[in-house]
C-alpha cells in the first residue's frame, strides 16, 4: 500500500510517499481501506516533534488522526463491524506510528462509528477529532438549554463545531470572531462579537448578566473568561492549562466511537455541518499540513487517499 511517512521530526518536507505492508488488524480492531483523512493542527505539531515528551513517535511514522473509509476485514473479537461498512474514527492510538495518511489502517473498534449518510468522504473525515473535542468539552461542562454560552474563537476549526452543538442543544450562544466571520456565525445561529481590544466591554453589552458557560478554543483569554463568567459558572479550555488553577476544565480529547456516534446523529438531523475548505491528494499531504499551519482557512483541510 502507499503511505505517507516521516523518519525524523521536522517541517512537512520530511514527509515522503512510500510503499508499506498492509497492516493486519489485531484483536478488537478492523482493517479500514482509507478513502479520506483530515488535517488538524496536532498533525503538523506531531510531525515537528512538539508532542515528543507526551507521545513519542516510533519511526517510520505515518501522520493523521482523522479517518473515513470502508471496512476491508475484521480482526478477532470485532463483531461490531463487517467488511463493506462505511466508517469514521478519531484513530489516535497509544503511540505515534500508524496514521490515516495511508491506503489502509487498522483501527480499534472502540474508536469507530458509522459514516454519516449525508456527508461525502472528505466531509466525514473532517468530523471526528474537531467534533469530538468540541462535544467532549461542552459535555463535561454540562451544557444545557438554560445556558448563556460564550465560545472563544467560534469560527475556528473546533469552535464552529462547538457553536453548532451548543445551538442544537438550545443554549443561547455568543461567539468571538473577526468581523469577516460574523455573517458565518450568524448563519449558525450564533451572536458574533469581535475579539481584540475592548472585548470584555463588548461581551458585557450583549450579556449584562454574564455567561454561565465559557469554552475556550484559542488560548490567552483566561482574564476575559473570568471577567464575564457568572458566579458559579463553568469554563474550560483545550489550549490553556492555566484554567485549572482558576477552577476550570482543561481537556485532552479522548478516543470514543460512542460519542462520535452522537455527533453523527447531529449531522444526519441537520444540526451540524462540516465545511471543507481544501482537498489534497495523498501525494501532496505535506502541502495539506502547510495549508493547515497557516491558520487562514475556514473549514477543514482534507486528504483524498483513494477513490
Amino acid at each position: 500500500m502507499q503511505a505517507m511517512i516521516y523518519e525524523q521530526y521536522g517541517d512537512p518536507d520530511v514527509l515522503r510517499l512510500v510503499e508499506r505492508p498492509v497492516p493486519n488488524p489485531a484483536p478488537g480492531e478492523v482493517l479500514v481501506r482509507v478513502r479520506a483523512a483530515a488535517v488538524n493542527p496536532v498533525d503538523w505539531k506531531v510531525v515537528a516533534g512538539d508532542l515528543h515528551d507526551l507521545m513519542p513517535a516510533f519511526f517510520p511514522a505515518t501522520p493523521g488522526w482523522d479517518v473515513a473509509g470502508v471496512v476491508e476485514s475484521v480482526g478477532f473479537d470485532a463483531p461490531e463491524f463487517a467488511p463493506g461498512d462505511e466508517v469514521i474514527a478519531y484513530c489516535r492510538k497509544d503511540h505515534v506510528h500508524d496514521g490515516a495518511f495511508a491506503e489502509y489502517l487498522s483501527v480499534p473498534v472502540r474508536a469507530l462509528t458509522r459514516k454519516p449518510r449525508n456527508l461525502d468522504w472528505e466531509q466525514a473525515a473532517g468530523l471526528p477529532l474537531a467534533g469530538l473535542t468540541a462535544h467532549q468539552l461542552l459535555k463535561r461542562l454540562d451544557l444545557t438549554a438554560d445556558d448563556t454560552a460564550l465560545i472563544h474563537a467560534a469560527s475556528g476549526g473546533v469552535g464552529a463545531f462547538a457553536a453548532q452543538i451548543a445551538v442544537a442543544r438550545g443554549a443561547r450562544v455568543v461567539g468571538t470572531a473577526s468581523a469577516a466571520n460574523h455573517e458565518f456565525l450568524r448563519s449558525l445561529g450564533v451572536e458574533p462579537v469581535s475579539y481584540g481590544a475592548g472585548l470584555q466591554d463588548r461581551l458585557r453589552e450583549v450579556a449584562p448578566d454574564g455567561f454561565s458557560l465559557v469554552a475556550d478554543f484559542v488560548g490567552g483569554v483566561l482574564d476575559t473568561t473570568r471577567a464575564v463568567l457568572r458566579p458559579g459558572g463553568r469554563h474550560g479550555s483545550i489550549i490553556d492549562g492555566a484554567v485549572e488553577s482558576a477552577g476550570g476544565l482543561y481537556l485532552w480529547t479522548r478516543v470514543s466511537g460512542a460519542e462520535l456516534a452522537e455527533l453523527v446523529e447531529l449531522v444526519e438531523s441537520g444540526h451540524l455541518t462540516v465545511p471543507v475548505a481544501q482537498v489534497f491528494p495523498l501525494a501532496e499531504a505535506a502541502e495539506a499540513l502547510r495549508a493547515n499551519r497557516t491558520g487562514h482557512t475556514r473549514g477543514k483541510i482534507a486528504v483524498r487517499v483513494s477513490g
